[in-house]
């Protein structure tokens, strides 16, 4: 087949050997086979940010760090260079989240390497040696339905202790491989330390039960999401965490005459430091 114009710079380093063909076009990128020292891997050429229906919303660039604060100056503005500088961190997000979660033993997809806007990537495949399919393409058991809910919530957990959250976890960013189930498409992961970190991590686990129990409804009764970020919060958090996907918020009403009292003592304490009188109270 043609060599797509993107992939031209790799063709030219020696670095792919071949195109084998198209295998998919996302919200995000095209995704391609091709062959690469001797074997079938996946080339993921992303989109330009005009060209891609999923945008860089705050949500999921607050919290990022730039050691550069010259490039995040830029990043902030809207100059051609701010751009291109936005498209490299947004790009550079999923590679360094893949190098950094496969090393923790979260089940991805292997980094082979990245060049010019393009990521070599292992491909995951079938029992048949085909592409392996997405999770929403792949009819379950109710059986099914609960060990694969059990294994990415699992998978869910040893990202977060590894500081990440996916941040668009759902079936259509899973596959269904020979091995088991591989997360895809990171380049949306926060830092577990974002604001906005824990409203992301339990959408991820919503949108996993909204699906699984389509197949098992019993799953929709889980809270997983507030169990395990309660957890998390209190450093008792660890991969093999025994987890019960229940969760009951607290009743225990606030004593508001207690923070009251509190409040005021220490405005008193204030005021004392510098100087200033209370006004009296009227008299009843």
């Amino acid at each position: 087949m043609k060599i797509p114009k993107r992939l031209q710079p790799l063709v030219d380093a020696q670095m792919i050997e071949s195109i084998v063909g198209q295998l998919q076009s996302g919200k995000e990128a095209e995704v391609y086979i091709v062959q690469a020292e001797g074997q079938l891997c996946c080339a993921k050429i992303y989109k330009d940010a005009k060209n891609r229906s999923f945008k860089q919303k705050a949500q999921y660039t607050e919290g990022r760090k730039v050691r550069s604060s010259r490039r995040a100056r830029a990043m902030e503005s809207s100059s051609r260079y701010g751009r291109q500088e936005r498209e490299a961190e947004w790009q550079n997000t999923e590679v360094d989240a893949l190098y950094h979660l496969a090393a923790a033993g979260v089940q991805v997809p292997q980094p082979l390497g990245y060049h010019e806007g393009v990521l070599l990537l292992q491909m995951i495949t079938d029992e048949n040696g085909e592409p392996a399919p997405r999770l929403n393409d792949v009819q379950l058991t109710a059986e099914e339905a609960r060990d694969y809910h059990r294994v990415l919530i699992r998978e869910a957990v040893k990202m977060l202790c590894a500081g990440l959250v996916h941040g668009d976890l759902s079936e259509f960013n899973v596959l269904v491989s020979k091995d088991g189930l591989v997360i895809i498409d990171l380049p949306q992961a926060i830092q577990a330390t974002a604001n906005n970190a824990f409203a992301l991590f339990e959408r991820d686990l919503v949108q996993l039960a909204a699906f699984f129990g389509r197949y098992a409804p019993e799953i929709l009764d889980t809270n997983y999401a507030r169990e395990i970020w309660k957890l998390y919060e209190g450093g008792k958090l660890k991969p093999d965490t025994p987890l019960t996907g229940l969760f009951k918020e607290s009743t225990k009403k606030a004593n508001v005459k207690a923070v009251l009292d509190e409040i005021e003592d220490a405005r008193e304490e204030e005021m004392s430091r510098r100087g200033l009188r209370k006004k009296s109270e009227p008299s009843p």
